[in-house]
């Protein structure tokens, strides 16, 4: 046997063991790109309509507006205004998101003209009546979970990764999530929350994706279904803008109650 073709075995027999990916490592790697693809967008705005549904399938909407503001090397900054309904008109939620630090999170309820910080150990809470937690409307930060890489699965047409994700921060409502993760947007289609006890409890979709500023994809439409009280919520969003020049000032306690 020529040296080469010696070299050339050693090299396929090698290779695998040092390139070898572990499930943890792979699903840590897909989390990195996803957050890569996202960084940048700088600030955003847009329209939301939340509809509610309980288990008889009565429906009623809240209207709001978000505004979201980047901030680099921590988690967004995140304002919700509420607008209609007369019984939540002006109510505002205030979030500023981190990693393993807990998230801080305040409510403004013009009825008593006051704010309200929302503690960290009651992340999982509803938001505002719906199937939505106060932790689900937290900007996702790769450091606040561990990851493990499940499968590769074809879902509805899209091919996606499916990977675990396991809250690394305290007070979380979820024992896990499981998440499939759209191999050419990288976004999530689909995420499976489980209870304390490890139960499946809600299932969130993601649906009539658009791309923004040639890079930024954004569903315009999420449907969160709770599984064990019958209850569902549809998230749809509209007119999001970009780079609109949004500055920490927007984003503090003294602005809720500036926000009508």
């Amino acid at each position: 046997m020529n040296k080469f073709a010696y070299c050339a075995i050693v090299l396929a027999l090698t290779a695998p063991a040092v390139f070898a990916e572990t499930p943890e490592e792979k699903g840590l790697a897909i989390a990195t790109e996803t957050d890569h693809r996202d960084s940048g967008f700088g600030d955003s705005t847009n329209d939301s309509v939340l509809t509610l549904r309980n288990a008889q399938g009565e429906a009623s909407d809240r209207d709001f507006s978000i505004k979201t503001l980047e901030v680099p090397g921590d988690g967004d900054k995140e304002l919700g205004v509420f607008h209609k309904p007369a019984d939540v008109k002006g109510t505002a939620v205030l979030t500023f998101s981190h990693g393993l630090q807990p998230d801080d999170q305040w409510i403004y309820l013009p009825e008593l003209k006051r704010v309200k910080r929302i503690s960290s150990v009651n992340k999982s809470g509803p938001f505002v009546g719906s199937e939505f937690a106060f932790e689900d409307i937290a900007s996702w930060e790769v450091n606040k979970y561990k990851y493990r890489y499940l499968r590769d699965e074809v879902l509805e047409g899209n091919d996606c990764f499916v990977v675990e994700n396991t809250p690394a921060y305290e007070y979380s409502g979820y024992a896990k999530q499981i998440e499939w993760v759209d191999k050419t947007i990288y976004q999530p289609r689909k995420i499976e929350f489980y209870d304390r006890k490890n139960t499946l409890l809600k299932t969130l979709t993601f649906s009539d994706y658009h791309q923004y500023l040639n890079q930024y994809w954004r569903a315009h439409k999420l449907d969160m279904v709770n599984h064990q009280n019958g209850k569902s919520t549809t998230l749809a969003r509209s007119n999001y803008q970009f780079r609109t020049g949004l500055k920490d000032s927007h984003f503090s306690e003294s602005a809720l109650k500036n926000v009508q």
